[in-house]
C-alpha cells in the first residue's frame, strides 16, 4: 500500500468516526464512556495522519 493510499484510508476512517460520534451524541442512552472511546480513537487517527503527513513533507 502506498503512503498516499494509506493516508487516504486513515482520513476515511477518521471521517467515519466523526460521523459516528455525532450520531451517538444525539442518541438517547449513549454513555459518556462510549463517546469518550470513539473520540479517543478519532484523536489517535488524527495524530497518525499528522505524523505521517509531517514525515513525508
Amino acid at each position: 500500500m502506498s503512503m498516499s493510499s494509506h493516508l487516504e484510508e486513515l482520513r476515511r476512517k477518521h471521517e467515519v468516526l466523526s460521523d459516528k460520534v455525532e450520531e451517538i451524541q444525539r442518541a438517547p442512552g449513549t454513555t459518556d464512556a462510549e463517546i469518550t472511546e470513539l473520540k479517543k480513537q478519532k484523536l489517535q487517527l488524527k495524530e497518525e495522519i499528522e505524523r505521517l503527513t509531517t514525515a513525508t513533507a
